[in-house]
C-alpha cells in the first residue's frame, strides 16, 4: 500500500495539549479547554487528519480515579469536539506505571510514552502512515515515543509549563499553544 492510500493523523497528547493540565483530571466539571484547541484542530480535520489522543493515564494505575470514570471522561471531551464538527477517530490511554502503580497496573509496558505502543497501535489500526502524521505533546516522552513510531512531524507545545533542553532537541518545532499550530504547518 503506498503513502497516498494510508491515512494522515494528528496525534495529540491529553493533558497540557487538548486540556489545561491540573494534575490527574477524571471529571468534566474539572477539564478545561486549552483555548484554541477546536480550531486548530478543525483546520487539520478539514484538511483530512485523523485527530487521535494518547494519553498516559497513571492516574488509573495509582487508583486515584477507575478506567470506567477516565472512559466516561473521554466519552464527553468526544461530544464537545463533535459539537465543534469535529470527530475524534480515537483516544489510546495508557493506565501503567512501572514503580508507583496498583499490582494490576504496575508494569514495564511499551504503551507508556515515552514507548511507541499508542502511537503504533493507531497506525496500525487506522491505516495511518507516519511520514504524513504529526505528533503534539508538552512533555519529553510525547516526543521521544513520536521519534520511535517515526511520525514525521514532531511538535512541542509549552501551554504553560517549563520546557527543558533536552525535550526541544527531539521536537521539530517549539510552538506556544495547539491554536498556533495551523499558522507552523501547512496543511
Amino acid at each position: 500500500m503506498s503513502v497516498q492510500e494510508k491515512n494522515k493523523a494528528l496525534f495529540l497528547d491529553r493533558d497540557g495539549v487538548v486540556n489545561i493540565d491540573h494534575g490527574y483530571v477524571y471529571q468534566s466539571e474539572k477539564f478545561e479547554f486549552i483555548e484554541g484547541v477546536f480550531s486548530a484542530c478543525k483546520a487539520f480535520y478539514d484538511a483530512g487528519y485523523k485527530i487521535i489522543i494518547v494519553t498516559n493515564q497513571s492516574g488509573i494505575g495509582r487508583g486515584y480515579y477507575t478506567e470506567e470514570d477516565f472512559l466516561a471522561l473521554t466519552q464527553w471531551m468526544k461530544t464537545q469536539f463533535s459539537e465543534h464538527n469535529i470527530k475524534i477517530t480515537d483516544v489510546y490511554f495508557c493506565p501503567h506505571h512501572p514503580k508507583k502503580a496498583l499490582a494490576q497496573y504496575s508494569k514495564q509496558c511499551q504503551c507508556r510514552k515515552p514507548a511507541p505502543g499508542m502511537l503504533l497501535q493507531a497506525m496500525q489500526e487506522h491505516n495511518i502512515h507516519p511520514s504524513s502524521s504529526v505528533m503534539v505533546g508538552d512533555k519529553l516522552s510525547d516526543m521521544q515515543a513520536a521519534e520511535k513510531a517515526h511520525i514525521a512531524t514532531r511538535v512541542l507545545v509549552r501551554s504553560g509549563q517549563h520546557i527543558d533542553e533536552s525535550a526541544k532537541q527531539h521536537a521539530d518545532l517549539v510552538i506556544n499553544s495547539i491554536r498556533d499550530l495551523p499558522t507552523v504547518i501547512t496543511l
